[in-house]
């Protein structure tokens, strides 16, 4: 007789057992997350309507934002309903794709700095 159960989803440890620290945290979260939107949604505005700033650096900072901006949509709104509304769970393929989507953003934002870096190098020590 084989085991036919499986994994369908995983259970969190909840940061906080009372219901007032749940909400303080979804408030502290809330405000981590707007802030985050805002101030990339400026340098993207920014470097988007400004055709002075249409130069490689500022196309990699344009980038580095966008990046920044799926890192943090990955993981923040579970954190913030699942201190909302008092869950613990989420599915297998939710964790799946968080997973998979944070580890690529961050791995592209590090190779994207490693880039800038380079870029940076070159233009100072091997100048023409």
């Amino acid at each position: 007789m084989s085991n036919g159960s499986s994994i369908t989803q995983f259970l969190l440890l909840p940061l906080a057992d009372t219901r007032e620290l749940q909400l303080l945290h979804f408030g502290l979260f809330l405000g981590i997350y707007l802030a985050a939107l805002l101030a990339n949604g400026l340098i993207i505005t920014t470097i988007a309507c400004d055709h002075r700033l249409h130069t490689p650096m500022y196309f990699f900072l344009l980038s580095l934002a966008l990046l920044d901006l799926g890192s943090i949509s990955t993981t923040v709104p579970k954190a913030m309903a699942d201190s909302f509304w008092d869950t613990r769970a989420i599915s297998y393929a939710g964790c799946v794709a968080q997973v998979f989507f944070f580890v690529f953003c961050a791995a592209t934002e590090f190779y994207l700095l490693t880039v800038m870096s380079y870029d940076r190098y070159v233009a100072i020590c091997k100048a023409l």
